[in-house]
């Protein structure tokens, strides 16, 4: 009889791993890898682009401006950081904040993969067009996804996707603060019906 290891102990493990990662030339110029966080058995993952300057810092996802507008719009409807993971599809800082490029994205393809399998969660979020791209494998536009709940297989597991717009692509447009106020008021809905579907 073998015992089942507890997801807590399976993200420390692929953590730990990830730590130690060079496959790709971010790792030259990181101050550490920016692996996800939050409840491992969550419902809901939330999935971003890659590390910023107070990410590389501070070591954990959000951290930043951008975060910081994402965290009050989820607290606004009752969603706290302990009660989701969230993570990036990179979990290094690119130069000067520019976007992560294919060969990055592949190269930390396998941390995000393993992530997934341990949380298996009900509801994705996918913030922007990378993390939406990277998910839903085709180069489909965030805005016109954004908002849309679909069913799809991510990581062998039925799950309900729902994109939305990064964070900071709100900070910079008062509409795509709008349009990202109004998708996550949304997302309580959402969870109760995959919770009850």
């Amino acid at each position: 009889m073998s015992l089942q290891v507890p997801p807590e102990a399976r993200l420390e493990a692929i953590r730990l791993s990830a730590l130690e990662c060079t496959q790709c030339s971010l790792a030259a110029g990181r101050n550490q890898v920016v692996f996800g966080g939050g409840d491992p058995s969550a419902g809901l993952m939330l999935i971003g682009e890659a590390p910023g300057a107070a990410e590389d810092l501070q070591g954990e996802p959000f951290m930043g401006r951008s975060g910081e507008l994402l965290w009050q719009l989820l607290a606004n409807v009752g969603i706290t950081r302990g009660m989701i993971y969230i993570t990036n599809i990179v979990k290094c800082r690119p130069p000067e904040n520019r976007d992560p490029n294919r060969a990055e994205i592949a190269s930390c393809a396998t941390w995000l993969d393993r992530e997934l399998q341990v949380i298996q969660p009900r509801v994705v979020c996918t913030l922007g067009n990378f993390a939406t791209r990277r998910i839903r494998g085709d180069q489909t536009g965030i805005m016109s996804l954004r908002g849309r709940q679909e069913m799809r297989v991510i990581s062998g597991y039925p799950t309900s996707l729902y994109p939305l717009l990064h964070p900071a692509a709100a900070l910079r447009s008062t509409r795509n603060l709008q349009l990202l106020t109004e998708d996550i008021a949304r997302l309580p809905e959402i969870l109760s019906d995959a919770y009850s579907g």
